[in-house]
């Protein structure tokens, strides 16, 4: 049980199976798509747990995801998908996984990729889900495009490799990125993608992509909009350059 501003993030977990790979799920009222999630994860990582992080739903997603076989984290208020990833990254050094995936609750990351993403923690500590690396028809046109374009060249030179996809939110985290980032995970807006690379780069950490295809989502509406989605992206350049202003992380100084 976590303490977030004084009030208590209660735990509704069951024991895992495997140590070694855990499959976080962060949820904001997903009810009609998190239980296939969870039953795809399933099926392709069967010796995998998943954890899914019910950030403050005000629906049944948590009890969908639990009726369908995962381990579930209740946050009491919503905290942004930065801050239910700190908490999966937490329970995952708690109970010793060596490897956490990040996979959307609204069914549009298809877990037949995590395999690949898993192998491409044999050359890096962090993978990312890159939609523009070749495979698939995801596109992006106008401003959003120029956005994100900008982000990828940019990220690319801090973390010296190319990244095509640096607001993907499909990624696998090895040791020392899950180590890195149980302490130093960010939990604010856009935590989870650009900022958390950059703090992964500037910690030294290793970081790749492999190519995955985005399916449709399953249930409910997207959160973007174009104009909506527009601002989203230039919020990312601004979350960009506040982290390179933050103290830098390193390895040693986590615990």
């Amino acid at each position: 049980m976590g303490d977030h501003g004084g009030r208590k993030v209660s735990l509704t977990v069951m024991r895992p199976v495997d140590r070694s790979v855990l499959v976080v799920v962060p949820a904001l009222n997903e009810q009609e798509s998190v239980a296939d999630v969870v039953e795809d994860v399933r099926r392709v990582m069967p010796g995998a747990a998943c954890v899914v992080v019910d950030d403050g739903s005000e629906d049944a997603t948590g009890d969908r995801a639990r009726q369908a076989g995962a381990i579930v984290l209740t946050l009491p208020y919503n905290l942004g998908v930065g801050g239910a990833m700190r908490a999966g990254f937490r329970y995952a050094r708690a109970h010793d996984y060596e490897v956490v995936v990040q996979v959307d609750a609204d069914g549009q990351h298809d877990p037949s990729d995590i395999p690949s993403l898993i192998e491409g923690l044999a050359e890096a500590d962090l993978v990312v889900g890159s939609r523009f690396a070749g495979v698939g028809d995801y596109a992006v046109v106008g401003p959003r495009r120029w956005a994100m374009s900008f982000l990828a060249w940019t990220l690319s030179r801090i973390a010296g490799t190319t990244l095509t996809d640096v607001t993907s939110g499909f990624k696998a985290a090895g040791p020392r990125a899950v180590k890195l980032f149980a302490a130093e995970f960010p939990a604010e807006y856009l935590g989870d993608t650009v900022e958390a690379l950059v703090i992964a780069a500037r910690a030294g950490l290793k970081i790749t992509q492999r190519p995955v295809e985005m399916r449709t989502r399953q249930a409910g509406r997207p959160s973007q909009r174009p104009f909506r989605a527009a601002i989203h992206l230039g919020r990312a350049c601004m979350a960009l350059a506040l982290a390179m202003i933050r103290p830098r992380a390193t390895l040693g100084g986590t615990s």
